[in-house]
Formats: C-alpha cells, structure tokens, sequence
C-alpha cells in the first residue's frame, strides 16, 4: 500500500509518509506539533477554570458589553436618538428606562438605542428628546408598554449565555454584512 504525499502541519514541507495517519515530516516538527498541542489544551483548561469562577455579575456585565455592542453596530448609521447627530467616533447604547430605574429592561432592544456620549453622560440622556424620536422609531403603543410596569427580570447564568450567544452571532452578521 503506498502511502501519500501530505504537507507537514509544522513547516509546511511536503514529505511522503512513512506511516497512515502521519501529519509531521520529522521528530523536529513532532516536537513542535506536540507542544503546541499541549499549549492549545492548557488554554481551554485555563478557559473552562475561569468561566467556572465567573459570578453571576461577572456574567451580566459580559452581557451587558456584548449587547451594547449589538446596539451600537445596529443602529450605527441611524443617527442619536436624542439629537440626531450622526454617531461617529465613540458612542453609547443608551437606555430609555435607565438600568437602575428599570432593571428588567436593561437588555430589552425597544429600550436601547444608539445615543453620542455628549446626550447620554452630559444630558442625563436627554430624556425629552429621546422619547420624541423613539416614538418615530418604534410608536407611541410601545413607548408606552415601555413606560409601564414590568414583571422584574432575573436570568439564569444559562439564560445568560443563551443571549451570550445570540448577541455575539448577531454582532458578526452585523459586522461582515
């Protein structure tokens, strides 16, 4: 049985194998391949021992960062919300129910929307002019829902990395679309 030409996983030399199954053309590049290798393991080990010592706020701020993230690419080309100011440079996914007022809609999307740093930290928001201009975007029946009571919202650390997940896979539609 004649074995194949194959490229080394190492030095990208190409080598006839010697046995099935060989990827490296020498004890050089075994070597090397098995210490990367025993690198890459260390790393998800390190990887899984961290993301086991998250809290449960360590994992509503990664949330809190990717969701934000989210807005801020959404709505990029849309402008301030409070003063229609195109949003160039940095920005901030600013809430119409503030976190602190409001925590069950701190990852709702109807309650979050691109806002420049000058309306958002200087302006407390610019509240008035954000509700004027979120009516045209979403309509006075869901700006009213928004203003309404809410059951209070606590995720599990799963629920948590479901919208991980979600927020992160929309983020790279976001970015290579």
């Amino acid at each position: 049985m004649a074995l194949k030409k194959r490229k080394c996983k190492v030095c990208k030399e190409e080598f006839t194998q010697s046995r099935p199954l060989q990827s490296v053309c020498s004890w050089a590049c075994a070597t090397q391949f098995a210490k990367k290798k025993e690198q890459e393991k260390r790393k998800a080990e390190t990887r899984k021992m961290k993301e086991d010592l998250k809290t449960y706020g360590d994992w509503l701020k990664d949330l809190q960062k990717v969701f934000n993230r989210y807005i801020r690419l959404r709505d990029k080309d849309k402008g301030c919300i409070s003063c229609g100011k195109p949003l160039v440079g940095k920005y901030d996914a600013g809430h119409y129910r503030t976190v602190g007022a409001c925590p069950e809609l701190r990852f709702n999307e109807f309650n979050t929307w691109g806002q420049c740093v000058f309306c958002n930290q200087h302006q407390h928001g610019n509240i008035v002019e954000y509700r004027i201009r979120l009516v045209e975007r979403i309509g006075q029946d869901k700006v009213e829902w928004l203003e309404g009571k809410h059951e209070p919202l606590k995720l599990s650390i799963n629920e948590i990395k479901e919208l991980l997940t979600k927020y992160k896979r929309l983020c790279k539609g976001l970015e290579n679309g």
